[in-house]
């Protein structure tokens, strides 16, 4: 009887250990005041990131790795933060895109454009002008550049950074209740780690 004990001890370790590697308030935080989620029939998964941010662009492929193998009922949502004026253009140019549905063609370039390239993107013309040699019409762009909908995304945006505390990027929020950032995960790829093991969490408590 003591071996069969032991043996089912040998079996669960791995989930035990698991269980006990992500805890709150060493791993994750969890929000003192939830967020509401677009759709509470899924659980939520946003990334909080800034195109000037250099390790956003360093954290992209392994994000698109984790969206391409997420299940129908993950949510994944991406916000642009913007912590300066300078931030601004990049996240109208985003929420542009975006509501375009013009994504494909331009997220991976515009990191590329800042990063590598280290192009300067500074306003409405830049990007329309970068985004046209992408395959996105520059009028329909600069038409959604400055629309009510992208003032509404970014007024929308800078109430989810206030009420997830970002303070920094990247950072991902789980169900609008945890926040987790490479420092309390401790790395980027640790950060995937800790959403997967949140998600399941709140799989089971649907």
């Amino acid at each position: 009887m003591k071996k069969i004990g032991l043996l089912l001890v040998a079996l669960l370790m791995p989930f035990m250990v698991q269980a006990e590697e992500y805890r709150e308030g060493v791993h994750y935080v969890k929000l003192t005041s939830p967020v509401r989620t677009a759709d509470q029939s899924k659980v939520e998964v946003v990334e909080m990131f800034g195109y000037p941010c250099p390790h956003c662009n360093s954290f992209e492929p392994l994000i698109k790795i984790w969206e391409n193998n997420q299940a129908e009922d993950v949510s994944f949502v991406r916000i642009p933060v913007v912590f300066g004026r300078s931030w601004e253009p990049m996240a109208r140019a985003f929420y542009a895109s975006d509501l375009l549905k013009t994504l494909d063609k331009t997220h991976e370039a515009t990191f590329n454009a800042v990063h590598v390239e280290r192009r300067r993107l500074r306003g409405e013309d830049d990007f329309a002008e970068f985004y046209a040699n992408l395959g996105v019409d520059a009028g329909k762009f600069s038409k959604m550049y400055n629309s009510f909908a992208v003032n509404m995304k970014l007024k929308q945006g800078d109430s989810k950074v206030r009420g997830y505390g970002i303070e920094g990027v990247p950072a991902m929020v789980v169900n609008g209740k945890y926040r987790i950032t490479a420092g309390t995960a401790g790395g980027q790829k640790q950060m995937l780690d800790v959403v997967n093991y949140l998600v399941e969490l709140e799989r089971s408590a649907q």
